[in-house]
């Protein structure tokens, strides 16, 4: 099942476009191609789309590169200042779904904001190109994106080298959680909780394998202990019914 704000990547034309919007009848989708200069929202089928993630045209990103990290509060003033106006002036023309995608009526939109905010037009296209790029959320609209932080420093890790107790059986050593397995247990937590009403932590894990692992690679999968250890301390709403 295809989400709004999933990236999907194809390899063959070295391109990634990320889910805008889905209609209410899940047969429509808007997408962006991240990294193309000048682009724009663009409609497909959303079947179409899910028949390139199962015939293995594209497959689905386990962790969004742009997903907020950190508080936003500690950055620079500056950053802060910038990030706000910005979303001043597109706030009101994102929340226009799906007309903001369109292209003829995003012009007159944005025609009548750039008039309100005394902004220029290609100011506002490009914090919609931005915005929709990295995750449609206010944070996308930093100057640099660099929004990080760590309150809790966690020990590195490296190749070569398993941190935590061995497995009680089997011969691989294990995977490490990274900041890459961290950010697909993230993305399993929102995509669980975004279609169940009521939060599992083994259903987010299973679903979680399904939809980013090889299951039959069983020495190669994140341990269900590994899951619930971090999103325990690294998403606290999550911290419903196992």
């Amino acid at each position: 099942m295809l989400l709004k704000n999933d990236l999907l990547d194809y390899p063959a034309q070295a391109r990634t476009i990320r889910i805008l919007w889905i209609d209410s009848a899940a047969s429509a989708a808007y997408t962006f191609e991240l990294g193309a200069k000048g682009a724009h929202p663009e409609l497909a089928a959303l079947s179409a789309l899910s028949a390139d993630l199962r015939e293995q045209r594209a497959r689905l990103l386990p962790a969004d590169p742009h997903a907020p990290s950190g508080d936003s509060a500690a950055l620079p003033a500056r950053h802060r200042q910038v990030r706000d106006r910005a979303w001043t002036v597109v706030q009101a023309l994102v929340a226009e779904q799906p007309a903001i995608y369109q292209a003829r009526k995003r012009g007159r939109m944005v025609m009548a904001q750039s008039a309100l905010h005394g902004v220029s037009h290609p100011s506002i296209y490009r914090y919609l190109r931005r915005f929709w790029e990295r995750g449609q959320h206010p944070d996308a609209l930093l100057p640099d994106y660099k929004n990080s932080g760590a309150p809790g420093k966690t020990r590195g890790s490296s190749a070569n080298v398993k941190r935590g107790r061995p497995r009680k059986a089997g011969s691989h050593p294990g995977l490490n959680a990274d900041d890459g397995i961290r950010r697909t247990f993230h993305a399993a937590v929102a995509r669980y909780s975004a279609t169940h009403a009521e939060f599992s932590r083994r259903g987010a894990y299973r679903q979680m394998i399904q939809d980013f692992f090889d299951a039959r690679d069983a020495e190669l999968l994140p341990t269900f202990g590994q899951f619930n250890y971090w999103i325990g301390k690294d998403v606290p709403a999550a911290s419903t019914s196992a």
